[in-house]
């Protein structure tokens, strides 16, 4: 324990006498924590904080603001959309998506009309399709 407290740092400023000489010119140590070139640290600390103001630097901007900007650029880009005309592909394409859906409403149509055709009138006419067929 006497030992340790012997080693002790000495403060700023001050050396042991052992070390010292007359001849040599006392140097202070530098404090931790601080930069050697303030002003250039001074300036770039000011340039980020404007950058940010800015909203330039898109990863430290608020998620909330993120997300509100990314809407109001989805909504302009569908208003876009919406103003210019269709190409010919997607107006053969609608033109196709129409027909497959009619064609849909109809097989449904014909099966509800098989349903309520009763049966015995479609096992009838079953028979009769594979009479054909046998001949």
């Amino acid at each position: 324990m006497e030992g340790s407290a012997a080693k002790k740092k000495p403060a700023y400023g001050q050396q042991k006498k052992a070390d010292c000489s007359k001849d040599e010119i006392v140097q202070p140590r530098k404090l931790n924590g601080t930069s050697a070139e303030v002003p250039s640290y001074h300036n770039l600390h000011r340039e980020l904080l404007l950058s940010h103001k800015r909203g330039l630097l898109l990863e430290e901007k608020p998620e909330l603001k993120r997300v509100l900007e990314q809407r109001r650029l989805e909504l302009h880009k569908e208003e876009e959309m919406a103003q210019r005309r269709p190409s010919d592909l997607e107006m053969e394409l609608r033109k196709r998506q129409q027909k497959l859906e009619e064609y849909e409403q109809e097989e449904i149509k014909r099966r509800e009309n098989q349903q309520k055709i009763p049966e015995f009138v479609r096992v009838k006419d079953n028979l009769r399709r594979t009479q054909t067929f046998e001949q």
